[in-house]
């Protein structure tokens, strides 16, 4: 295995770990949202929108950098 296709294999590897890692956290933050649209707290629920929505910008910059790199 030379130099470039390892390098392209960890890359591929990170993009794939972002992605999955962003996915976990947005759907953590919309659990969290809901928890607190049940309870009616608010600080609960902006930490779910902001998580949901941090969540997805990590899927977005993850895919991005995938489209960057190739």
């Amino acid at each position: 295995m030379d130099g470039t296709t390892m390098l392209s294999s960890a890359l591929d590897l990170f993009v794939r770990f972002a992605t999955i890692g962003g996915g976990l956290w947005t759907v953590w933050g919309v659990i969290t949202l809901a928890g607190g649209l049940r309870d009616h707290q608010g600080p609960q629920i902006q930490s779910g929108v902001w998580q949901a929505v941090g969540g997805g910008l990590i899927v977005a910059a993850a895919q991005l950098f995938s489209n960057v790199i190739q």
